[in-house]
C-alpha cells in the first residue's frame, strides 16, 4: 500500500478527481492511512484488468533486480495445462483447481481452497471474456520457490460473478514465492490476455502445443513498457 492518489491517477490514466470519485463510490480498492488514501499496485492491476481500463505502461514495470524474472511460459510449464475440469459452481471449480495444482509436499490443500474462496468473496477474479485468475494475494500462505501458473479449461462454464456477466470457461491459477514475483506474473498474464488471437485460442481450448507456442511468440515480442517508444497498451 505504497501508492498515493496521484500515483493511482497516473497509472490508471485518469484525473485525481476521478480517483476520489471511484473511492467514494466504493469501486476502487484503497486503504486509508493517516487520513490519506494508499493503493496496492497488484490490486490496481487486477482492478483495471477486470474492467478493461487502458492503463499506463508504467504499471507493468518492475523494480531493478539482479535476479532474472521467469517468463509466463516457464511458470505455465510448472503448473501445467489441464482440460475438462469439472465443477457445477465456483466453489466446486476452486476445489478441483486445488486438487490439480502441482504443489510441494505438505501443503494444506483444504486451507488453500478456503483462502482462494475467501479471495473471491472480496471481489470476483473474473476478468471478462470467460476468463478468471484466482490467486493468492499473500505469497507466504504457500511456500513455493518459483511461480506456478496453472491453466484449466472447465468442462462446463461457471458463473464467477465477472463484471461482464459472462460465465467462466478458462481459469489461470497463480501462486508466487514473493510479492514482486507475483506482480511480475500478473503483469505478464495481463499483457498476454490483451492479445485477441490468444484469447480466441483459449476460447476454443487450443492444444498445449499451440498455447505454449503462442505465449512464446508474444513474450519474444514483449518489450518493457517504459523503454523504447513508451506507447500505451490498448485495451481490447
Amino acid at each position: 500500500m505504497n501508492l498515493m492518489v496521484r500515483d493511482a491517477a497516473r497509472l490508471l490514466k485518469v484525473s485525481e478527481k476521478t480517483i476520489y470519485r471511484w473511492i467514494t463510490q466504493g469501486k476502487l480498492p484503497a486503504c486509508c492511512v493517516n487520513e490519506q488514501y494508499r493503493f496496492n499496485r497488484v490490486e490496481l492491476l487486477e482492478w483495471a484488468t477486470a474492467r478493461r481500463i487502458n492503463v499506463s505502461p508504467e504499471i507493468f514495470s518492475e523494480p531493478a533486480s539482479e535476479l532474472p524474472m521467469p517468463g509466463l511460459g516457464a511458470s505455465l510449464q510448472a503448473g501445467g495445462i489441464h482440460y475438462r475440469i469439472s465443477g457445477k459452481n465456483r466453489e466446486e471449480v476452486l476445489l478441483a483447481l486445488v486438487e490439480h495444482m502441482r504443489l510441494p509436499e505438505g501443503v494444506d490443500r483444504d486451507f488453500l481452497f478456503r483462502v482462494l474462496l475467501a479471495r473471491e468473496e472480496l471481489g470476483s477474479t473474473g476478468v471478462g471474456d470467460g476468463i478468471a485468475i484466482p490467486h493468492l494475494r499473500n505469497p507466504v500462505i504457500i511456500h513455493v520457490t518459483s511461480p506456478i501458473v496453472m491453466l484449466c479449461f472447465l468442462e462446463t462454464p461457471v458463473d464467477f460473478g465477472a463484471l461482464d456477466g459472462k460465465p467462466v470457461h478458462t481459469v489461470f491459477t497463480v501462486a508466487s514465492p514473493t510479492v514482486r514475483v507475483h506482480l511480475h506474473v500478473l503483469s505478464r498474464l495481463s499483457f498476454i490476455l490483451r492479445n485477441d488471437e490468444f484469447r480466441e485460442l483459449l476460447r476454443v481450448q487450443g492444444s498445449r502445443e499451440d498455447i505454449f507456442a503462442a505465449i512464446a511468440e508474444i513474450e519474444n515480442g514483449f518489450v518493457k513498457p517504459l523503454s523504447a517508444d513508451k506507447a500505451p497498451i490498448q485495451s481490447s
